[in-house]
């Protein structure tokens, strides 16, 4: 049967299944987001307090560094804390990889080629398979062999597809295949055309990220064309939005990426107005506030928050909550696209948040489903 709106649909790439402790990455599991910790592993607590607050936001996995022994000593100590599967990140030290599939890593970060020689390779595999480890083959446009390099001349999108493809033999001929593979580059370009290179190429999952994408507005502008090009044209199995900030905002906003592909929805959408002249309230600032106030919903659910008329009400239509403004301090509330009551300037947003809450507990409670327009209409 064809889609009502097929301008709407994203054909995911076929990619086969791996598991990462107990979530699945590829074939049809749902995107998954992730993210890093940047406090020092050897500090156990800050570790898993940012673990936690990464949990809280909706990571699905959370990759660890560790580059020491001491990163490793207390390893165990974090896996078995954290509620999601952890990511050991290794570079260079073999043993470190050994170390952490020991204590409880769900998946090892490494470049094979950067591990050393064969039978190091084969002993991380074998550690990874002893543990039931997945491998993620990391390969990034700032560490490329020399080889390639003298090959190419430079990065470029053939160079990291064929580094990807020796790591991906060198674990094929130690007859390991629970592997994800990336192959990031801070340049948009390089990067989007390396992944589509790539997807032709193998049926592994595919991990996304633009590398050093910078801070927390140009990062997340590079990323979202970045990674939401490839996921538009269906590639990706698992994402890492890498900010220079904090953790949990990567997770934000990769959790964005994907409500706005509709890929993926978790809390809530928030539609809203720039604002102007002829907004009958603050939206900036209420915006704002309602999305601090509303961090700890789950479900998914719709919240359209406009000015004025013009807009407003088209786009109250589409949501399970609408506001917009209206004059003397005096605005219009929709419930599921229906004009229902009006509210006044100092209460709305304590009516707003309450509004949000009972509809989320009806949906959780299995008492009412979230506002679909598109289902409405095609009825």
């Amino acid at each position: 049967m064809s889609s009502v709106r097929p301008w709407r649909d994203i054909e995911r790439r076929k990619s086969r299944q791996i598991m990462v402790g107990n979530v699945a990455v590829g074939g049809d599991a749902p995107i998954t987001v992730q993210t890093m910790t940047n406090t020092p592993t050897e500090d156990v607590a800050a570790t898993i307090d940012q673990i936690r607050r990464c949990e809280d936001v909706g990571a699905d996995i959370i990759r660890v560094s560790c580059p020491t022994e001491e990163s490793t000593a207390n390893f165990d100590k974090i896996t078995r804390a954290a509620n999601v599967p952890i990511v050991a990140d290794i570079h260079f030290h073999y043993k470190r990889a050994l170390e952490a599939a020991d204590k409880g890593a769900a998946c090892l970060r490494i470049n094979p080629g950067n591990i050393g020689s064969s039978e190091r390779v084969a002993e991380v595999v074998r550690a990874a398979k002893a543990n039931g480890c997945a491998i993620r083959i990391g390969v990034n446009a700032g560490s490329l062999e020399k080889d390639l390099l003298e090959k190419y001349g430079e990065p470029c999108p053939e160079a990291l597809i064929e580094s990807a493809l020796d790591h991906i033999k060198l674990l094929q001929d130690h007859d390991f295949h629970e592997y994800k593979v990336a192959v990031k580059a801070s340049d948009v370009f390089l990067a989007v055309a390396a992944y589509h290179g790539l997807a032709e190429a193998v049926d592994c999952p595919l991990h996304l990220g633009i590398t050093e994408a910078g801070g927390l507005i140009g990062g997340t502008v590079k990323s979202s064309i970045g990674i939401g090009s490839l996921l538009w044209a269906g590639i990706g199995d698992t994402i890492r939005v890498s900010l220079s900030a904090e953790p949990e905002q990567e997770v934000k906003v990769g959790f964005e990426m994907l409500k706005a592909l509709g890929l993926r929805t978790r809390g809530v959408r928030v539609v809203s107005c720039p604002s102007c002249s002829r907004q009958g309230f603050d939206v900036i600032r209420t915006v704002e506030t309602l999305e601090k106030r509303l961090e700890h919903i789950k479900t998914p659910m719709s919240l359209s928050v406009l000015g004025c008329v013009v807009n407003g009400p088209g786009e109250a239509r589409e949501t399970d909550i609408g506001l917009t403004g209206g004059g003397s301090s005096k605005h219009m509330v929709y419930l599921s696209g229906v004009k229902d009551h009006h509210i006044e300037s100092e209460d709305m947003l304590d009516h707003i948040v309450r509004l949000v809450e009972e509809k989320a507990a009806k949906i959780e409670a299995g008492e009412a489903e979230a506002f679909d327009p598109h289902k409405v209409a095609a009825e």
